[in-house]
């Protein structure tokens, strides 16, 4: 027997415990970074022994990929959907600056320092290029010659801004990271 989706119930429930095991793996992000992430405290947490926890991860590097590919689709998600609603640029940079905010675990999982010893498989990053897309058709398509370097330029300036700011480097600046975001994406817009 099978669902809507067409998976059996065994299916579901192994799905089910994926997720779980990948909201533990975030918990323990948040608290003490990638690099502290245990199998065996979350196979705790989920209540099965460290070697059951590797039926649903084959181990820390599978587990970390399914992290990185769920946050590369959720911020292809939310610039698909920015984009879908008609926004320019600055909005663009809003909604990234807003997802990045929203969990900077997560952000930096896939735009921080790398992990230790991890080597993403070579398709990882390929939701990245969703992302990449929808920037390359804000500044005018692929087809027009200065598209590529404006979209880039986008990313290298709003991702600068958003490092050190989730990073802590603007604490007790006086700083708006949105405005120094717009006066950046401005000066780029004019060119």
């Amino acid at each position: 027997m099978t669902d809507a989706q067409g998976q059996s119930p065994r299916e579901r429930y192994r799905a089910q415990v994926r997720e779980e095991i990948k909201r533990h793996a975030w918990e323990q992000i948040a608290a003490a970074g990638v690099p502290s992430l245990s199998l065996n405290a979350i196979a705790k947490q989920v209540g099965m022994s460290g070697p059951a926890l590797y039926r649903y991860f084959a181990g820390r590097d599978e587990l970390i990929t399914a992290l990185i590919r769920d946050a590369y689709r959720s911020l292809a998600d939310t610039v698909r959907a920015a984009s879908g609603s008609g926004a320019d640029l600055l909005g663009l940079a809003r909604a990234i600056s807003e997802w990045a905010r929203s969990d900077p675990q997560r952000y930096f999982l896939i735009y921080g320092t790398p992990v230790p010893g991890y080597h993403a498989p070579d398709d990882t990053t390929a939701i990245s290029d969703e992302v990449m897309a929808v920037l390359l058709e804000a500044c005018g398509g692929p087809e027009q010659a200065t598209a590529p370097q404006r979209a880039l330029s986008f990313w290298t300036r709003l991702h600068g801004v958003l490092s050190l700011e989730l990073a802590g480097h603007f604490t007790g600046m006086k700083l708006d990271p949105d405005a120094l975001i717009t006066d950046e994406l401005s000066t780029l817009l004019q060119r």
